[in-house]
């Protein structure tokens, strides 16, 4: 009979994880250059309508449907968790709704005029991602993409208390081994890894 791991065989490059500090700084760019909404993966992002982002539940959470998700199932992440994170995204709906969106609406959609409330290209995300990261200088830029949005959160979760259970759901991983590899990234709080270069 065969052991199972119980770590994951493969590492998590800590220097493609941001900060706190780096997450700070990219949100504050984000926030300043457009107030516009913040990502996780691209083509969970571009499917997310206003009636996913659940801030009404006893445990306020953006539900990511099996149909626009890489699992075959709904999953839940939750948003109670980051008190600044629940709170930018409950302004960003109630700006939204009081604009007149209804539930099946787009939660982050173009602003152009001719496009405007249209779901927004995977690669108009990543340069959304990118204009945020941009104030983290080129070194940065060059080496992140919008799947370490991911990795970044699912490693701040584990570092902040999170159990691997708690995290894999959130994630979507399979099983605890895949976010186990997470668990040897360091995520210092003021051990900048990109802000240096």
């Amino acid at each position: 009979m065969q052991s199972v791991p119980i770590y994951s065989t493969w590492q998590v490059d800590p220097w493609r994880l941001l900060s706190r500090v780096e997450l700070v700084t990219a949100l504050g760019e984000l926030e300043r250059k457009a107030k516009r909404s913040l990502n996780t993966r691209v083509s969970e992002i571009a499917c997310l309508r206003l009636d996913d982002v659940r801030m009404e539940d006893a445990r306020p959470h953006i539900l990511i449907r099996a149909d626009v998700s890489k699992i075959p199932r709904d999953r839940r992440i939750p948003l109670w968790w980051d008190r600044d994170t629940f709170g930018d995204i409950m302004a960003w709906k109630g700006r939204l709704l009081n604009k007149g969106a209804r539930s099946d609406d787009l939660f982050v959609s173009s602003i152009l005029n001719r496009t405007r409330g249209k779901r927004l290209t995977r690669q108009a995300l990543r340069q959304r991602f990118r204009t945020a990261c941009k104030v983290l200088g080129k070194t940065c830029l060059e080496s992140l993409t919008i799947h370490d949005g991911r990795h970044t959160f699912v490693s701040h979760s584990l570092a902040g208390g999170r159990t691997l259970a708690e995290v894999r759901d959130a994630a979507g991983h399979a099983n605890v081994v895949t976010t186990s590899a997470y668990l040897h990234a360091s995520v210092a709080e003021y051990n900048a890894t990109c802000l240096h270069g």
